[in-house]
């Protein structure tokens, strides 16, 4: 359900690339991969008599419930990526994210200090990459995956010259 503090009226959102989905579950399959290796290892003890403790029911069951988990959570992928959005207004670029916990950020250009573009290797064979927005504060870390390399590369562009524009007014 929309509201109007994470989605201002008369913002056209713009989405970030189906194919970030691919991106997201390469990551995802790498990360439940090791950590089902990891929680496996007891039962692969139980089972070969190696060790008689945990039971072979606890031993089975925390590596299953982790996958049940998993799983939960690779289902929600598509869902996570098509909230991701970004819009930009006349003097700052909005960054939106979330399903259940849902954050929108503002950024002014005048308080950018640079724009970075990087792309991992699962990103760079599908032609994507990720556009990092820095500030002077800390805290800000505004960031937008899954972007077309073509449109990163003018996003980056665009930003840059805002951002240089508002600061020679200051």
């Amino acid at each position: 359900m929309p509201t109007e503090a994470i989605d201002p009226p008369g913002i056209a959102w713009l989405r970030v690339s189906p194919k970030y989905v691919t991106v997201r579950r390469a990551g995802w399959a790498l990360a439940n991969l090791i950590w089902l290796a990891v929680l496996s290892v007891p039962l692969v003890l139980v089972l070969s008599g190696a060790w008689t403790w945990p039971p072979l029911w606890l031993a089975a069951a925390v590596p299953a419930v982790m996958l049940l988990l998993a799983l939960g959570r690779l289902a929600l992928i598509p869902r996570q990526v098509r909230s991701i959005g970004y819009a930009e207004r006349e003097d700052d670029l909005l960054i939106r994210r979330g399903i259940f916990f849902q954050r929108t950020l503002v950024v002014p250009y005048g308080r950018m200090q640079y724009v970075d573009i990087g792309a991992g290797p699962v990103e760079r064979a599908l032609g994507l990459c990720t556009l990092k927005l820095h500030t002077a504060s800390a805290g800000t870390s505004a960031e937008i995956p899954g972007l077309p390399a073509g449109e990163g590369a003018r996003l980056r562009e665009q930003l840059s010259a805002r951002g240089e524009a508002r600061l020679a007014g200051l």
